[in-house]
């Protein structure tokens, strides 16, 4: 994405591809991303899952979600998270989470490109 343009991120093509069997709970799911360019070192762009149930080990990630709905299960933690449109969410790297999707869901995410080593400063504002 180009500076001072601007797309709507519904509109955003992300072709989708079957999630591997070995982290897929459901008959049947897909996923994929379209990564829309990256800012300070930060990747941003728009990821998308059908229907279903899979884990995944998480990056270091903040998302909002613009459509649909999910549960994010976090079995260490034994807790979840129900998101839809609005909501915005941190996942921390090396999480284990179980997505369900209840409705085909989208968001525009923001994290490190897996080379990056460390993880975001979290320590807020500097002078």
């Amino acid at each position: 994405m180009e500076p001072n343009t601007a797309i709507r991120a519904a509109d955003v093509v992300v072709v989708l591809e079957d999630i591997e069997p070995r982290r897929l709970h459901s008959a049947s799911a897909q996923d994929g991303a379209t990564e829309l360019g990256i800012l300070g070192g930060v990747e941003f762009g728009i990821w998308e899952m059908t229907e279903g149930t899979a884990s995944d080990t998480e990056n270091d990630e903040v998302f909002l979600v613009i459509s649909g709905s999910a549960t994010i299960d976090f079995p260490q933690e034994r807790r979840s998270l129900r998101v839809g449109p609005g909501d915005l969410v941190r996942l921390g790297a090396g999480t284990r989470t179980t997505w369900t999707v209840h409705e085909q869901l989208r968001k525009l995410y923001l994290t490190l490109p897996d080379d990056t080593p460390g993880p975001i400063d979290e320590s807020g504002p500097h002078d």
